[in-house]
């Protein structure tokens, strides 16, 4: 018979070895998405809000509304809160959700939508 601090203890080691395998997936996965050229330099520049603003109406605004409020496509209000840069740029040039369609900035550009974004 097992002792009830021997199942506790083999207990405690599975989770913390899960715990470990969920964190290790996240990293290896986290960094795989930023092998991506495009992501990577995208990343690595400064957004400017402004421009993200005007690069926003002129593309997204007919569906996310005037003020990324929502209109035919969702509310993007406080979008950075619940989607990573990673995410959202996935998002952006994917058109993987039907209808938005696939559009693929320069990374400026995407740098500065997404400095938009994360105002909202």
């Amino acid at each position: 018979m097992i002792k009830p601090e021997a199942l506790i203890g083999q207990l405690t080691l599975w989770v913390l070895a899960l715990v470990l395998a969920i964190f290790l997936g996240m990293v290896i996965f986290h960094q795989w998405q930023m092998s991506d050229p495009y992501i990577k330099s995208v990343m690595s520049l400064t957004g400017d809000p402004v421009r993200g603003h005007a690069i926003f109406q002129m593309n997204c605004a007919g569906c996310h509304g005037l003020e990324a409020d929502g209109r035919v496509g969702p509310s993007l209000q406080g979008i950075s809160k619940h989607k990573s840069q990673i995410s959202l740029i996935q998002q952006v040039i994917s058109g993987k959700t039907p209808p938005m369609p696939q559009f693929q900035p320069g990374t400026q550009d995407m740098a500065d939508l997404l400095s938009y974004l994360e105002k909202l």
